[in-house]
């Protein structure tokens, strides 16, 4: 790790107290053997050899707009790593982390990548936007080393040097439709888009517009602000105007601090004008006002309030890790998976090899999560998912109103919005259909 990535509190190489006393030891059994060999002869320190080790890169941003879900999947991600190498590593070797800091800037996230996979890392977790994932995913190409994508994104791609652990459109956007178009949901039908003006919310909002037409509706508006700005004073205004009776929220980072506050203070309430976020969870909730969010939702497919044995372990051994104050959510609970079905995919490989990895994806990888059991489908390279609906709770947290009855298989291609268009990386990988301008006519 470059001494200026390292994080905040961290060192390249932390040594616990025991450590350092073995490391101190070692130096001066090291020192004694060079002034007096003969007194050494035929005898051992018994100090183990060093374990060979295995480099892996975790790309998240630390600082700028970006930074709330990057520091924590950084932490998740080590955090796995860390119980790996506790157990004996993987394949017999200590898996050592880089973890630069791009700092939410993209020739940044470029250059950072490039130096872990000069300097030998085998594969890289990381990535918040999929305008930083579409960034740097050329470079994995190039190099045919695997990128790992833990967070919820549009579809519309496929790579066979990336692996991706969040949810597609047909495991959130189109279940998030269909409640809200249905007695539960109270029958919405005047729907307002709302996004940060990148790719994801440009994408699946195109998806959500095919969708409704096939229910015979049209959202009532659509508009779009940059990453990062906080002024959503005239998107209310339109809101209000149209009149919508619900809103889908694809605005990402901490943008999402001036909509909640425009909304509230717009006098918007969720009892009359509900907000459904798609990339909202437990981290962006520690930034948001509980009285400007409380009665909102969020789709996803984990919510730390899951009430399982399992999850509360797992929750349990986070905040002992990092802190009681600290809170799991998506898309921290598929990075978790995504590093074990990794460890899994390189054992029964029997090698860090790209191609050897990919072909040990075939056998169809399964983990039990936190949320429940995912499969890695070797079709897509893509997991099975739940969808999971909350509703904003005053303690930051989520009461779970739905959930899909079994995990959704991947489709990263939905025929309503790319008909003709599928991947199968078990055959010849992706078919391409008609070209498809998202921009364009519905």
């Amino acid at each position: 790790m470059d001494r200026d990535d390292i994080p905040p509190g961290m060192t390249a190489q932390p040594l616990s107290r025991r450590a350092a006393l073995r490391h101190g030891a070692a130096t001066t059994l090291a020192a004694a053997r060079l002034l007096a060999p003969a007194l050494f002869v035929g005898c051992s320190t018994g100090i183990p050899p060093r374990q060979q080790t295995v480099s892996v890169g975790l790309l998240h941003s630390q600082t700028g707009t970006t930074a709330v879900g990057g520091r924590s999947l950084r932490d998740i991600e080590m955090h796995a790593f860390e119980r790996i190498n506790a157990a004996g590593g993987i394949l017999g070797r200590r898996v050592e982390i880089s973890a630069p800091n791009p700092r939410s800037r993209s020739e940044l996230r470029v250059a950072k990548a490039r130096q872990m996979l000069d300097r030998g890392a085998v594969a890289v977790f990381g990535c918040w936007t999929s305008g930083a994932r579409k960034s740097v995913l050329p470079l994995f190409e190039e190099y045919k080393r695997l990128l790992l994508y833990a967070v919820q994104y549009e579809g519309n791609e496929s790579s066979p040097y990336c692996v991706y652990g969040g949810m597609t459109p047909n495991q959130q956007i189109l279940p998030l439709l269909d409640w809200l178009t249905g007695a539960a949901g109270g029958e919405k039908k005047r729907i307002f888009l709302v996004g940060s003006d990148y790719v994801f919310p440009r994408t699946a909002n195109f998806i959500t517009k095919k969708y409704l037409k096939e229910k015979g509706l049209v959202p009532v508006g659509e508009e779009y602000v940059p990453l990062g700005d906080r002024n959503f004073s005239a998107v209310v205004k339109k809101i209000r105007e149209a009149p919508a009776d619900c809103v889908i929220n694809t605005v990402n980072g901490d943008s999402n601090i001036g909509l909640f506050a425009a909304l509230a203070e717009a006098g918007i309430e969720p009892a009359w004008l509900p907000v459904i976020s798609t990339s909202i969870a437990e981290d962006e909730l520690r930034s948001l006002l509980p009285e400007q969010v409380v009665g909102h939702y969020a789709a996803s497919c984990y919510f730390q309030s899951l009430d399982t044995d399992a999850n509360r372990q797992w929750v349990k051994g986070f905040q002992n890790e990092f802190g009681y104050d600290r809170v799991t959510g998506d898309p921290l609970e598929p990075a978790w998976c995504l590093v074990h079905l990794w460890q899994q995919a390189v054992e029964k490989a029997g090698t860090f090899e790209t191609e050897a990895v990919r072909q040990a994806f075939r056998e169809g990888l399964e983990f039990a999560g936190p949320g429940g059991r995912v499969r890695l489908d070797p079709k897509t390279q893509h997991t099975t998912k739940y969808f999971r609906l909350g509703q904003i709770r005053p303690d930051r947290q989520f009461h779970i109103v739905h959930q899909s009855r079994g995990p959704i298989e991947p489709d990263p291609y939905p025929q309503i919005a790319f008909p003709g268009w599928s991947c199968d990386w078990t055959q010849d990988g992706v078919v391409r259909g008609a070209e498809v301008d998202i921009d364009g006519d519905v």
